[in-house]
């Protein structure tokens, strides 16, 4: 099965984000995949880790959308471009851009990097 390709991730991305049901992306994840980001000090491993990882990513959202500007794709690598714009759950309005590095094996993920604007997520200064 040799099916993902940046159009597939990316739509079901953005299907994550519209419906909050992370499952339709955790299946594109290998059975030993993992995962990571800035945030994290180890990887998240495994579909359970994929879970674990895109519901963290959405549980700090009131609402995000994603759009991707630049793909790059191999046989073997997927490279995405993107900006996200939305709300943290503090009704912040939030928007960063990032880059994710998706290694393919055996037609599914078997490996995600992301990095992003950390900055975005800092508080400006007290409020009050």
């Amino acid at each position: 099965m040799n099916d993902l390709n940046a159009q597939t991730f990316m739509a079901a991305l953005q299907k994550v984000e519209e419906t909050h049901d992370v499952q339709s992306l955790v299946e594109l994840f290998s059975d030993d995949c993992s995962l990571t980001n800035l945030a994290m000090s180890e990887p998240l491993e495994g579909r359970s880790g994929a879970q674990q990882f895109w519901e963290q990513y959405l549980h700090v959202f009131e609402e995000i959308r994603s759009r991707f500007f630049h793909t790059s794709e191999t046989d073997q690598d997927i490279v995405l471009e993107w900006t996200s714009q939305g709300k943290l759950n503090s009704g912040e309005p939030v928007q960063y851009k990032g880059v994710s590095v998706i290694e393919k094996e055996g037609g599914k993920v078997a490996k995600f990097r992301t990095y992003y604007d950390s900055a975005a997520f800092t508080p400006l200064g007290k409020k009050g």
